[in-house]
């Protein structure tokens, strides 16, 4: 019984350390202080999957997630992007862009159209 007892806690101890160390790993960066609303929404909205830099995020990675790279996003007309974060990839043949038409409104996606175009 004791063993049982002790056992139980030692996997109780590992299952924590995992999870603590995943929420560590997984913590979401910030944007930096002062940083301008279309940043913010940035940061907030697209990070997770497109990376700090545009390129991708290594979390996307490890859940076999290919976000397109931003940083090209210089050559594809406006209105194009306008209508992928809008109403996502699905409705234009790119189908694991999700739509944030519900939660932004079109004044903010002019202005995250407008950030992504200035990633270098």
């Amino acid at each position: 019984m004791r063993r049982a007892l002790l056992v139980l806690a030692l996997a109780l101890g590992a299952v924590g350390l995992f999870a603590g160390g995943l929420a560590w790993v997984l913590n979401d960066p910030r944007p930096p202080a002062q940083a301008p609303r279309a940043q913010r929404l940035y940061y907030a909205f697209c990070v997770g999957c497109h990376g700090v830099n545009g390129r991708g995020s290594w979390r996307a990675a490890l859940f076999l997630i290919r976000p397109g790279d931003l940083t090209r996003a210089r050559a594809e007309p406006e209105q194009y992007l306008f209508d992928l974060i809008k109403h996502g990839g699905a409705a234009i043949g790119r189908p694991g862009m999700p739509a944030f038409g519900a939660q932004l409104g079109d004044e903010d996606i002019r202005e995250l159209v407008a950030y992504v175009r200035t990633l270098p």
